[in-house]
């Protein structure tokens, strides 16, 4: 199947519908269906098994500065109003996207095509939920014929038979070189003047963020590298955004921002973390030390603490049992806490009360965000931010884009951050902070 180069088509259109067909596939490679289009390119899998592949964009939305969400939720709305669809209740028209951490963020190298907020929905898609594949193709417009469509899905699931079931991910580019910003002196540096604002008493913890840029010996293949990454991670979400084929913006991140769904609220804390132990004795301990450190429990509670207190307005808070989150490298403190809503919210507005949590910004937010303009050397763009979707009733889901890299050709950039509170130590943080690097790292790297 040829990549097919495709016009992006943005924004609500007076008059128009959206047009979607679907039926069931076989079960297809979703990096075959990725390598056999061009961007702009959307993945999304999550860990309770919704997988959502998808190229090309029926209709795009952007938004920049405060009222991003605002923007968001209104065009939406405009697009949802008039759908001619069949499928499935999996198959639904889903918004998939995300934005930058920074509501006045500009697309600038290497974020390529990322304005401060984008959602798509996909021309095609595969679906993939409880065993079974789906196929589904859209079309938004004022002259769109549903024959038309119908006519396209056949000829695109014609297409899909060509396409293995399986496909290998292939080896890894190679690193020939990695350069890390701040360095170790100036990060030194960041963590004491941190440290010294927090005794000062106007901030109580920030997130400060490193990024290590990487030369490749060969072009990356990102659908390769996902593939990779969902074995080695099987347990944690999955998601690509790449709006141009110059850049694209993927990883596992292992924590959910919110999950919404008939009017409960799913979401967690995580913050605090140690390395896996090479031995299970050496795991235990490790463990351990994490439910039993001072530091790191001070550091878990501030993230409750605010994540309860943004959810509060919105209906009756729920705090679930503190448990150690164990991924392949690294352990972390999880506290799931729920939500019942009092009212009909949308997603996206719980999104925007709940972004930059205190695991990747600090507390207060206002000061963190302060501390991090004033600190940070070097743009985060989509870096631990939300990225996820919706769906016309306003249910979606997000994850947090950390263990994330934006990367193309033979150039990434990965990100990794640690949250800076009364009593850490720069060295240790500095140590930490590196294992964050390895999810991506270590599939970019040839043994």
């Amino acid at each position: 199947m040829e990549p097919a180069q495709r016009e992006e088509r943005v924004g609500p259109r007076a008059g128009a519908v959206l047009v979607s067909r679907t039926c069931e596939v076989p079960d297809v490679s979703y990096r075959a269906f990725l390598a056999s289009h061009s961007a702009p390119r959307l993945h999304w899998a999550a860990p309770d098994g919704l997988e959502v592949v998808g190229s090309g964009a029926a209709v795009t939305l952007t938004a920049h500065g405060t009222d991003r969400f605002d923007r968001l939720r209104e065009e939406a709305t405009t697009i949802f109003r008039d759908v001619d669809r069949t499928g499935p209740a999996e198959t639904r028209p889903r918004f998939l996207g995300g934005l930058a951490f920074n509501e006045n963020h500009d697309p600038a190298p290497p974020w390529t095509g990322f304005p401060a907020a984008a959602f798509s929905l996909p021309e095609t898609q595969l679906t993939r939920a409880d065993g079974t594949t789906w196929l589904t193709v859209r079309e938004y417009g004022q002259d769109v014929s549903p024959d038309d469509v119908a006519g396209r899905l056949e000829r695109t699931r014609e297409d899909l038979e060509t396409l293995p079931s399986m496909c290998p991910s292939g080896g890894p580019p190679g690193v020939e070189r990695t350069e890390v910003t701040p360095t170790k002196t100036e990060w030194t540096t960041q963590v004491e003047s941190a440290i010294d604002r927090i005794a000062d008493g106007d901030l109580r913890k920030v997130v400060l963020a490193t990024a290590l840029s990487v030369d490749l010996a060969d072009e990356i293949d990102v659908p390769g590298v996902l593939e990779r990454l969902r074995r080695t991670y099987p347990s944690c979400y999955r998601f690509l955004v790449q709006p141009t084929d110059e850049a694209a913006f993927f990883g596992p991140p292992p924590e959910r921002l919110v999950k919404l769904s008939d009017g409960r609220v799913q979401t967690e804390a995580l913050a605090g973390s140690v390395p896996r132990g090479e031995t299970p004795e050496a795991d235990a301990e490790h463990a351990k030390s994490l439910l039993e450190s001072e530091k790191l429990q001070h550091e878990q509670r501030l993230v409750v603490d605010a994540i309860m207190d943004q959810l509060a307005p919105l209906g009756e808070v729920a705090e679930g049992e503190q448990g150690v989150r164990k991924l392949t490298n690294i352990q972390h403190l999880q506290t799931p806490i729920t939500t019942t809503l009092s009212g009909d919210e949308h997603v996206l507005t719980i999104v925007e009360a709940l972004h930059p949590t205190p695991a990747v910004g600090g507390l207060p937010p206002e000061k963190a965000w302060e501390v991090i303009r004033d600190t940070e050397t070097f743009e985060r763009g989509w870096y631990a931010a939300p990225v996820g979707w919706f769906d016309s009733d306003g249910d979606g889901e997000f994850a947090v884009g950390i263990r994330s890299g934006v990367a193309g050709g033979r150039r990434a950039t990965l990100f990794a951050g640690n949250g800076i509170v009364t009593d850490s130590d720069p060295d240790e943080e500095w140590d930490e902070v590196k294992h964050k690097y390895r999810p991506i790292l270590d599939e970019l790297e040839r043994e």
